[in-house]
């Protein structure tokens, strides 16, 4: 069996505005207090987006400011805005797609449960100010 290390890293391949824009989401998700910030290019796995920013809040209340921060963040900055939003309701997974980034807002019992960080293990982290 081959371990992690035995292959070499990937190179992002993002396009830098792209980048930019998962940049503004971190500093929008950092502000309010999101933790866990992961930003994956997953554009040479998937296809049809370049960036996923991963975040969690602690509860609910959390998860749903974060993604009215990073709509904001988005709309302000870049005018930009979701094509598609999923999770509000429940608040325990919100999802806000806004093309070439897909933003993940988790509680912490899904976001561990669903690991995407390990489903897309092969994507490239970017390194992006505040990410780990």
């Amino acid at each position: 069996m081959t371990s992690q290390s035995d292959h070499p890293t990937p190179t992002p391949t993002a396009d830098p505005a792209s980048v930019e824009l998962a940049q503004e989401a971190v500093t929008a998700i950092l502000d309010k207090q999101g933790s866990d910030v992961v930003a994956l290019d997953v554009g040479e796995l998937l296809q049809i987006t370049e960036i996923f920013v991963i975040a969690t809040g602690t509860s609910r209340r959390q998860v749903l400011t974060l993604a009215d921060v990073v709509r904001e963040r988005l709309r302000d900055t870049a005018d930009l805005r979701p094509l598609r939003v999923e999770g509000e309701e429940e608040g325990e997974w919100v999802l806000l797609d806004f093309g070439s980034i897909v933003v993940h807002l988790f509680q912490p019992d899904l976001r561990s449960f669903y690991d995407l960080e390990r489903l897309w293990a092969d994507a490239p982290r970017l390194e992006l100010e505040g990410v780990a």
